[in-house]
C-alpha cells in the first residue's frame, strides 16, 4: 500500500558504469551492408536506503558500481532513493533489481515482491544494535538500565521506516515501559529522516534525546564530527538483525541463469573495505530471509508492515 511514487532521476545523479561495445569496420566495400547495431544490453540497477548523507553515499558507491560491472559483465547503475519508502517502491516496481535495505525495509520489500531474497549482509548485521543518545545538558549518563527519565524530554527517531532508528527503539520502549512512544513521552516524538540528522539535532539541542544506528554514531565520533561529551550514549539496546542486500527474483531470467548466485558470491568475496565504505561495512557475509523473521514479527506487532 505504498503511496510514494519515484520521480525520474536526473542523469547527473545516476552513477553508471557500462561495458563499452565498440563496433569498428576495417576496409571492405562501402557498398556492403553494415552490421546492425548491437541491441542495448540490459542495465542492472540497485539502490540503497538513504540513512546517511545521500551525496556522500552516491560518491562512495562509485567504486562498488565499477566492481560489480566488471565482475558480473553487465552495465550497472546506482539509483539514489529520496527516502526509505521510495527505495522499497522502486524495488517493488522493478525500477531497481537490488537494494541495500535495513531490516524493516528489507522485510517490506520481500513481502511486496514474492520470491525476493536477502542474499548478503554485513558481518556485523546479525548482531546489530541502537544507541539512545542525549545532550550533555540533560545530565544523563550511560546506564545498563533503560533510561525511563527520558519520558519528560524531547525525543526523536530517525526515519519512520528505519530499523535501528525507529522500529527496534520503539519496540524496546514498549518492552521496557509498557507504553508506546506516543504515550510514554510527554512531548510529541520527532522523526529526523536519517541517523546523521538525529545526532545533529541532539547536538544542537533541538531534541534532547534520540535513537540512532550505533555504526553511524561511532563513525561520527571517530571522524571528529561528533563530540561524545556533548552527545552522549546513555543506553544500548539488545541485539537484533538489521541491514541486508535483497535481490528481485526475476534477475536470473533477465541477466542469465545463476545470476543471483553470482551476485551473492561477488558481494561476499569483496575484500577491499573501500568498495563497501558507503554502507559502511568492511566485509559482507551470506544472508537468508529466515534471519529477519524476528524483525518481521516485531514490525507486524507494531503495525509497521504495509
Amino acid at each position: 500500500m505504498f503511496s510514494v511514487s519515484m520521480p525520474r532521476v536526473p542523469a547527473r545523479f545516476v552513477i553508471s558504469l557500462g561495458l563499452v561495445l565498440a563496433v569498428a569496420g576495417c576496409g571492405g566495400d562501402s557498398s556492403e551492408p553494415t552490421a546492425e547495431p548491437a541491441a542495448q544490453a540490459k542495465v542492472f540497477r540497485f539502490s540503497a536506503i538513504p540513512d546517511q548523507n545521500t551525496t556522500q553515499v552516491s560518491e562512495k558507491l562509485a567504486p562498488l558500481v565499477e566492481h560489480l560491472s566488471q565482475q558480473l559483465g553487465v552495465r550497472v547503475e546506482y539509483v539514489p532513493a529520496r527516502d526509505y519508502q521510495a527505495s522499497v517502491e522502486m524495488f517493488k516496481n522493478g525500477d531497481v533489481q537490488l537494494a541495500w535495505f535495513g531490516g524493516l525495509t528489507g522485510v517490506q520489500a520481500r513481502q511486496a515482491v514474492a520470491g525476493a531474497l536477502a542474499i548478503a549482509q554485513g558481518e556485523s548485521d546479525p548482531s546489530f544494535y541502537s544507541y539512545f543518545i542525549a545532550h550533555k545538558d540533560t545530565g544523563l549518563e550511560l546506564s545498563e538500565e533503560f533510561p525511563t527519565a527520558i519520558s519528560k524530554l524531547k525525543f526523536t527517531f530517525g526515519s519512520e521506516s528505519s530499523t535501528s532508528g525507529r522500529l527496534m527503539p520503539e519496540f524496546y520502549i514498549l518492552d521496557n515501559t509498557g507504553q508506546s512512544p506516543a504515550d510514554f513521552f510527554e512531548a510529541p516524538v520527532g522523526f529526523s529522516g536519517s541517523h546523521d540528522k538525529t545526532v545533529e539535532l541532539v547536538e544542537s539541542g533541538q531534541f534532547e534525546v534520540g535513537a540512532v544506528n550505533y555504526t553511524v554514531y561511532d563513525k561520527r565520533v571517530a571522524n571528529g564530527d561528533t563530540d561524545p561529551e556533548v552527545v552522549r550514549v546513555i543506553w544500548k539496546t539488545p541485539l537484533y538483525a538489521d541491514y541486508n542486500w535483497t535481490v528481485r527474483p526475476d534477475v536470473d531470467a533477465d541477466f542469465g541463469a545463476g545470476f543471483s548466485e553470482r551476485l551473492r558470491q561477488t558481494l561476499v568475496s569483496i575484500d577491499d573495505p573501500m568498495l563497501l565504505a558507503a554502507l559502511p561495512r568492511q566485509r559482507l557475509i551470506p544472508a537468508t530471509n529466515e534471519e529477519f523473521e524476528g524483525i518481521r514479527k516485531v514490525a507486524e506487532s507494531l503495525n509497521m508492515l504495509r
